[in-house]
């Protein structure tokens, strides 16, 4: 008779994130969708797995037995942070947190967590850092000299998105990353130019306000 060894996996968040794991999960065979856990009321959540369970957020540690490894599908301007080193007390987690310049902090914070109670915590399994990140360490394995640029978009930005849509007044929003072109050139031309994230990009983003907010104020913290 075969075991099943199939990992069963839960996802806290159910966005544009939460979807595409969901879609990932069923590609792959030794993997189990077990519960999507959110925010909002489950009655008014479709997902994809006719076998998993939608349920509120508030109800996730009575999961802690049932689901062996919980992705965490929030932003990382102020979900991950708090959600990460909460959940894994009782989970083992992956997050997908990119704010570069705290990741060291977010590293330390579940560090302690996963470690106090037993639990592995990886985060930071996204695109950048994450699979750029790999991307990056090969090439300098084969090119020890060489220099490396990354370049995002053109395209939305989840994360800058999600950090726009909780600024106070913002009904909706959307962030757009565009090279910049001259930057481009330089970097395709051999110049192998010394290049700040801002120099690389231009960041467009397009806002739709509450009725009745304070425009200037929104503005401010764009």
């Amino acid at each position: 008779m075969g075991i099943n060894m199939s990992i069963r996996i839960g996802i806290l968040g159910y966005g544009n994130l939460g979807r595409g794991v969901e879609c990932a999960i069923r590609q792959n065979d030794d993997m189990e969708l077990i519960a999507v856990f959110t925010r909002r009321d489950p009655s008014q959540v479709s997902i994809l797995t006719d076998s998993a369970t939608v349920c509120k957020v508030d109800e996730i540690t009575d999961w802690k037995d049932k689901i062996d490894v919980m992705i965490l599908c929030g932003g990382s301007a102020t979900d991950l942070p708090e959600q990460t080193p909460k959940y894994a007390q009782w989970f083992n987690v992956v997050d997908s947190f990119d704010t570069h310049k705290r990741i060291p902090e977010h590293f330390a914070n579940v560090d302690k967590a996963a470690s106090e109670s037993g639990h592995v915590g990886i985060i930071s399994v996204g695109w950048d850092p994450g699979m750029f990140s790999l991307n990056r360490m090969y090439a300098h394995a084969i090119l020890t000299n060489g220099k490396d640029y990354t370049f995002w978009g053109k395209g939305v930005s989840q994360g800058h998105s999600d950090a726009i849509r909780r600024i106070k007044g913002v009904k909706d929003g959307k962030q757009y990353t565009i090279p910049v072109e001259s930057a481009l050139e330089a970097v395709r031309s051999g110049k192998n130019p010394e290049l700040t994230t801002r120099e690389k990009h231009t960041r467009e983003c397009f806002v739709v306000a509450e009725e009745g907010a304070d425009l200037a104020l929104s503005l401010i913290h764009i």
